[in-house]
């Protein structure tokens, strides 16, 4: 999120091509050979099955897991050195403000509602989820933590199990839930069922994406009418609160705007875009404590005691000591779990590799996906809530470790620039100082960012940080919850087709590929995308929550299967959606379908 980095809907808005050259330029020669699509399969299916079937039919166990480990292995020293790069710094400062705080808000319904989690849980989750996918992981690029999803999981099956005369404990209870779920995920992983990734495309991606935005809209909202009713809050401190909100709100997208501009010098775009959201919230946090907002003690962040979990439970959950028969019951909870969490995290693993970013580096679905079951256990023993990837956030991360440079002339007379512009030659017309010539040229790929980000959550658990965090006034985050969601909905593909079919037709590119593509078209692709986004944000404003997993992954075969059989032509289709990732990210899952 540079003054010079475009910001994700810019990107996508580029020629796909512009990224090939670089990764292929940047690609060392692997020890393993990138054979074909199938490498973690084997056999082959019968002629009669369906394409999506293969999976089963093709299977070797663990076949998965070790192509991944194998491929990333020769790249681990280099994503520790890699690390010595400034653009470390603001990635893992922008990140570490985008993770914590929207997972702590996230979980004030459900520290509220259950009184079984507390700030403690949230941030070591936080933190065990960074360190573990950090320094085990094949894809350190994705930035998992707590999620509005998994809050609202976790809320409703509370919510369900306490109408029972005799329910049981609730942290034993979500402990087999995640057990559960973890076995799954692990079963998953064994048997190389991350190849179904191969038949995610935008289509599924933005749908969700648009989903999780429109839920951050929603939580903000949430934080700020909530202290209308909150007994210890005063009807001028929740005024105070929404003009806090819309202060941090505000001063974000100026900061954005600045950034994106050709105002000031290109070390000053940058720096706005680096640390402009750190500063706007800083910012709007003390302006809770000046002259007449502090007296109306708008309501702030609760804590709890230090490296404590609440209420004074032991860290250790044995939730072993469960009665029987709500273990069997634990299970289809654990299924939900598990289909959420295949779909959530695996997509935010897609976007944070999307085929904008040159990438160089090989990733590891299935690896990472086995990781994923050992934290989903950790957090069962620990009665954390479960971490998973993270949507906007991973993709942001990622962004913000872009290198910017001068797209290469096919010449080859011209090298790529830096952002500091050294090793330029050519026309200084065309130089670095001109933000509409530079393109994403590499991604400082390394560990330390998702590592820092995580280790600064637990110095957040710390007597005086924790004191630190119970300043920041409610209504900053309401705001920066609806920054993250308005940004992510400006950039979403469902929002840039209805831009086009809403834009004059004099004012789109002449290239615009979505020029080719009849209007109505473009509509009914939409609406398809609008009634899956519709059906997801309904189940989960009702009881009937605990299904909405299901409904986000039943966007794949809705694409696969039902979407082919409207009447698009093949090639209004491939304009209107397309892979996630470029091939040489999909070969860990077999492939682009």
């Amino acid at each position: 999120m540079s003054s010079a980095t475009p910001s994700l809907r810019n990107m996508r808005a580029s020629p796909r091509p512009v990224t090939e050259p670089a990764r292929a330029a940047n690609t060392e020669p692997s020890p393993i050979a990138s054979s074909a699509a199938s490498a973690t399969l084997h056999g082959s299916p019968p002629t009669h099955s369906p394409a999506w079937l293969s999976s089963f039919f093709r299977v070797r166990v663990g076949a998965g897991i070790v192509r991944d480990i194998r491929s990333r292995a020769p790249w681990y020293w280099s994503d520790w050195k890699d690390a010595w790069n400034y653009r470390v710094i603001p990635a893992t400062t922008l990140i570490f403000f985008a993770n914590v705080l929207p997972g702590i808000a996230f979980s004030l319904d459900l520290i509220e509602t259950t009184h079984q989690y507390g700030v403690s849980e949230v941030l070591l989750s936080s933190f065990m989820a960074a360190f573990i996918f950090s320094v085990f992981g094949a894809q350190p690029l994705c930035i998992a933590g707590v999620t509005g999803p998994i809050t609202v999981l976790n809320q409703t099956i509370y919510n369900i199990i306490e109408k029972h005369p005799d329910s049981p404990n609730y942290l034993h209870f979500i402990g087999w839930v995640y057990l559960w779920g973890a076995i799954l995920h692990w079963i998953t992983a064994l048997l190389n069922w991350c190849n179904f990734l191969r038949y995610v495309t935008l289509f599924s991606c933005d749908t969700f994406g648009f989903y999780v935005a429109w839920v951050y809209l929603q939580y903000g909202i949430q934080v700020v009418t909530r202290q209308f009713s909150d007994p210890e809050s005063t009807l001028t401190g929740a005024l105070v609160s929404i003009v806090l909100a819309l202060l941090m709100l505000v001063t974000s997208f100026l900061f954005q705007f600045a950034a994106r501009s050709h105002l000031f010098h290109r070390h000053v775009r940058r720096f706005l875009a680096d640390y402009g959201m750190p500063i706007a919230l800083i910012a709007s946090s003390a302006m809770a404590y000046w002259g007449r907002f502090n007296d109306a003690n708008p309501l702030t962040l609760p804590v709890s005691r230090a490296f404590q979990p609440a209420n004074g439970r032991e860290w250790l959950v044995r939730f072993w000591q469960l009665d029987g028969k709500w273990v069997g019951i634990a299970f289809p909870f654990g299924v939900a779990l598990w289909v959420l969490f295949f779909f959530d995290h695996n997509v935010s693993s897609l976007i944070a590799q999307g085929s904008d970013f040159p990438l160089r580096k090989p990733p590891g679905f299935h690896y990472d996906f086995f990781l994923l079951g050992i934290t989903t256990f950790l957090a069962a023993l620990l009665g954390l809530p479960a971490p998973n990837g993270l949507i906007p956030q991973a993709p942001i991360h990622t962004q913000s470790l872009l290198v910017m440079g001068q797209p290469v002339k096919e010449d080859d007379e011209k090298k790529f620039a830096t952002e500091d512009g050294a090793d330029y030659h050519g026309d200084p017309a065309e130089g670095p100082d001109s933000p509409w010539r530079e393109v994403p040229v590499a991604v400082v790929e390394q560990r330390l960012s998702n590592l820092a980000q995580g280790s600064l959550c637990l110095v957040l658990l710390s007597g005086p940080f924790l004191h630190v965090l119970n300043l920041v006034p409610r209504g900053v985050l309401a705001g920066l919850f609806w920054y993250m969601g308005l940004d992510a909905l400006a950039g979403n593909g469902i929002t840039l087709k209805l831009r086009y079919f809403l834009d004059d037709r004099k004012f789109t590119r002449a290239d615009d590929p979505l020029r080719r593509v009849r209007k109505s078209r473009i509509l009914l692709f939409v609406a398809v995308q609008l009634a899956g986004f519709g059906a997801t944000f309904a189940i989960t404003q009702t009881i009937a929550a605990i299904g909405f997993p299901v409904i986000i992954l039943l966007l794949i075969p809705l694409r696969t299967i039902v979407v082919p059989r409207l009447p698009f032509t093949a090639e209004e289709l491939a304009i209107l959606d397309g892979p996630t990732a470029s091939p040489f990210t999909m070969e860990s899952v077999g492939g682009i379908s």
